[in-house]
């Protein structure tokens, strides 16, 4: 395997809420000023005793909802990762329309925000409800006009499906409403119930596997219709907003994860940092590493790069192992492509539309 440059993506975690999702099994705490003070002198701890690169093309800052800190913590931490900022391209903030005020939207302008995430879900009042939300379709629009005025125009939804009770009708006019808002990018999540939501307590279950099916089908469908791309398994994006940070996963390229509950890849080594905040407090450098073989590594950016419409770049492949993809699946490849799954020509390999659907089998014959 070649040597790699250092990464250009940063991924930062903020753990807290100020309320629990009931679907969410991301790492996150009930937000308290204290806990998050004491978070933000770790993280300030870890950024300094790690070497990251100052050449970064994408920041993007998830959790949790980073929108929970309040001015003077967004302050702080957008502060501390300013030095990391000077070649960024695209620097995405996830926030909730119910921990956002103007002051909030002018500190994340100010410190060089480029885009938004926003989690809509749904504009089903009853549904949000259902699911621990307590935002309105109109919050969402406020919020969004509010970013507009300082500046912030790249806005990306997120859109749920598949969730308990929701109709076809319910899943027609959250589309509805979402176009109507005028994203520039939307992601999808089908709901996946764990054990550990508060939907798992509850005994909760996803939609059934053909309803979900046509939900997927229809949004597929209708957002071309409205100038949105599918450039990912599930996600949309008008012309030129595709997610450049996001992209760093998927074409597998390197990437650096801080604070707890955060996860890295540096050549063949994948690393997830403590998911518990007590622990993250008292050592701000612990975590679990993977370390991959070249056979392992290969499947992944395989695995990854086919969930991309454009499919893989065969070029990058190559300089990354020092072998061709066609040299290591031989004999697995070629009845994918006999059979319309998979093309292997102009530089890259790409799904076909009938491969598209089947990924998972695709892959399954792959490894």
């Amino acid at each position: 395997m070649t040597p790699r440059s250092k990464p250009q993506a940063l991924y930062v975690h903020v753990p807290f809420c100020r309320s629990i999702c009931y679907y969410c099994d991301f790492t996150h705490v009930m937000y308290s000023q204290d806990t998050a003070d004491r978070w933000l002198q770790a993280l300030s701890a870890e950024m300094s005793a790690r070497d990251i690169s100052r050449h970064l093309k994408t920041i993007y800052i998830g959790g949790g909802t980073p929108s929970s800190l309040n001015s003077g913590q967004l302050k702080t931490l957008l502060t501390l990762l300013d030095p990391c900022t000077r070649e960024v391209t695209e620097y995405t903030c996830e926030i909730n329309p119910e921990t956002v005020d103007p002051e909030k939207a002018g500190l994340l302008a100010a410190h060089g925000v480029s885009r938004i995430s926003i989690g809509f879900q749904t504009g089903s009042e009853k549904l949000l409800k259902s699911m621990g939300r307590h935002h309105s379709a109109a919050d969402v629009k406020r919020v969004i006009d509010l970013f507009r005025s300082f500046g912030i125009s790249n806005i990306s939804l997120d859109l749920m499906y598949s969730l308990p009770q929701q109709t076809m009708d319910d899943l027609k006019e959250a589309v509805d409403t979402a176009i109507a808002l005028n994203p520039t990018h939307l992601s999808l999540y089908s709901l996946t119930v764990e054990e550990n939501t508060v939907f798992g307590r509850r005994g909760y279950e996803s939609l059934d596997e053909d309803t979900e099916a046509d939900m997927y089908e229809y949004i597929c469908r209708t957002l071309p219709e409205h100038g949105f791309r599918q450039y990912e398994i599930s996600n949309f994006a008008k012309e030129g907003f595709e997610s450049r940070h996001n992209k760093t996963y998927w074409t597998y390229r390197d990437f650096y994860g801080v604070s707890c509950g955060a996860s890295g890849k540096e050549g063949l080594t994948r690393y997830d940092v403590t998911p518990s905040l007590k622990e993250y407090l008292k050592n701000p450098l612990k975590r679990e590493e993977i370390h991959l073989s070249v056979k392992d590594a290969m499947f992944e950016m395989v695995m990854m790069n086919l969930r991309l419409k454009d499919g893989m770049d065969l070029r990058l492949f190559s300089d990354t192992f020092g072998v061709t993809f066609e040299e290591a699946f031989r004999g697995k490849y070629e009845p994918l492509a006999e059979n319309g799954m998979l093309t292997v020509t102009g530089g890259r390999a790409v799904c076909t539309e009938k491969g598209y659907h089947l990924l998972n089998s695709i892959l399954a014959d792959l490894l």
